[in-house]
């Protein structure tokens, strides 16, 4: 089984995810909706039908979780905590400890671990929870065989309605020799039984850089390619450069604006060719990680036997409704997004489940997305980027705090990073925000909630904060903002 070292500390993971003794029920006469795929969009979907008392049958080919449980969000943010405490544990004389107090770090405990919280987690969305709560599960590959009919492996189903949610899969590569070497993926990488003493990673998108910098943190040796000149290349760039910076100082060595041209073996071991311009050179590895994007898995759904358009590179096309072609199939997650992001998946896919059955339908552009990035220091998004603000002619002002001036920051030693807001000129209207800190996915959370219930710079200045706490440079961005208003601008008491 792919991505697994199947064990009797699995077995508990499995039947939750795929009971080995699981029967499929007999199947209704027709369902008021048909999910396939059980991963975050299509649990989401499921438990959102549920709720309105709509007949639900999900299909899934492989393990309930998706990505996001098996070999995503979950396991990679367990290995990342490893990697924190490894980290603060070299660096731990800054605070008062003695170097004959430091424990190592076990590679094989950390992965235990992994799968610890893997099966705690994988409880939630089991098949026997499902079940109970009304939903019929079908362990099985799906078809569409017509307009409102899929096929679950033996049976056929009937629907009124119909969510396609069967995410994506790691991209992969025409990099000559790779396939004959052998490389790691997302599908793949959380099996390591031992820690590599030399890892390569190729790509600096998001679980690039998270992978790049745990495992260095753990003990390896890395080195990440990245054929770009940044990191993060959708972030702002000061904030992509923190990160490297970051990177550097934990030992990973970062090899931008280069391409891995070839791999290959000699003397016994694999080596990673690489261009830069004219500079040529090789890396030495003992295992890869290849993370270079995503595909969504539209392959062997018989979409055409129901008129679903798609394209095998930007996966089923969806209306602002998240409708397919096919009025009576929408599809969420992965499977459609151009943001592979778990709460995206989640959210788009109640929003399909309220577009199919409720009176008013809602568009997805008005969703408030907010992303992060898990490397240390984190990197979070909402809204606008400045940027696409200046691509629009849309006039900012930008407000920026950094953390270095943040007290709490500064007592827990991460004072590295900024919060930035970006206000429409003219206005006390926040039209986004980027942030990059220790805890950057908890403070952009709170800008999500500001942004929105409609609340303005004017406002956030006035709302109370605990002290000392790294998100009062949320306040400070606003107080910024208050100071640089004319003063007779400015509400008096």
């Amino acid at each position: 089984m792919d991505g697994y070292s199947v064990s009797a500390d699995d077995e508990e993971f499995l039947r939750r995810v795929r009971p080995p003794s699981w029967q499929n029920p007999q199947p209704q006469t027709l369902y008021d909706l048909i999910i396939v795929g059980g991963g975050p969009a299509g649990l989401a979907a499921a438990e959102s039908a549920r709720r309105q008392g709509r007949s639900v049958a999900l299909i899934e080919r492989d393990h309930l979780g998706g990505n996001s449980l098996n070999s995503g969000s979950i396991p990679s943010k367990a290995i990342i905590r490893a990697a924190r405490v490894s980290a603060f544990i070299r660096d731990d004389a800054e605070f008062g400890t003695t170097e004959s107090s430091r424990p190592l770090i076990d590679f094989a405990d950390v992965m235990a671990r992994m799968r610890r919280i893997r099966t705690r987690i994988a409880e939630y969305h089991s098949a026997e929870r499902l079940s109970a709560r009304g939903v019929d599960v079908f362990f099985s590959s799906a078809r569409f065989e017509g307009p409102n009919t899929v096929r679950a492996g033996e049976a056929q189903l009937s629907f009124k309605k119909a969510i396609v949610a069967t995410g994506a899969r790691p991209q992969s590569s025409d990099i000559p020799g790779l396939e004959k070497i052998g490389y790691l993926t997302s599908d793949s990488i959380f099996g390591l039984a031992e820690l590599p003493r030399r890892l390569g990673v190729i790509g600096g998108g998001p679980l690039g850089c998270e992978l790049a910098q745990a495992f260095c943190r753990l003990g390896s040796r890395v080195t990440i390619v990245q054929n770009e000149p940044k990191f993060l290349p959708l972030e702002e760039r000061d904030a992509a450069e923190l990160l490297s910076m970051s990177m550097s100082r934990d030992g990973v060595e970062t090899r931008l604006n280069t391409t891995v041209v070839g791999a290959r073996m000699e003397g016994g071991e694999k080596l990673l060719d690489t261009a830069n311009d004219d500079l040529k050179s090789s890396i030495a590895v003992d295992e890869v990680i290849l993370s270079i994007g995503r595909a969504p898995n539209v392959e062997g759904l018989g979409l055409e036997s129901a008129g679903i358009e798609f394209d095998a590179g930007r996966g089923i096309d969806v209306d602002n409704f998240l409708r397919t072609t096919n009025a009576d199939v929408y599809a969420a997650g992965d499977v459609s997004s151009t943001h592979p992001f778990t709460n995206i998946a989640e959210a788009s896919a109640r929003l399909a489940v309220q577009n199919a059955f409720g009176v008013k339908m809602q568009r997805q552009s008005r969703l408030m997305i907010p992303w992060c990035t898990y490397c240390d220091p984190e990197i979070a998004h909402i809204g606008m980027h400045l940027r696409e603000a200046r691509r629009q002619s849309i006039p900012v002002k930008c407000f920026t705090v950094m953390m270095q001036d943040v007290d709490r920051a500064i007592t827990d030693q991460q004072d590295d990073g900024f919060v930035k807001i970006y206000v429409r000129e003219g206005t006390d209207s926040i039209l986004g925000a980027s942030i990059v800190a220790s805890r950057a996915s908890e403070l952009i959370n709170e800008m999500s909630v500001i942004m929105s219930a409609g609340i303005g710079m004017r406002e956030l200045a006035g709302i109370l904060h605990t002290y000392p706490a790294q998100s009062d440079a949320i306040r400070l961005a606003a107080v910024a903002y208050m100071n640089d208003q004319p003063v007779d601008q400015v509400p008096r008491d």
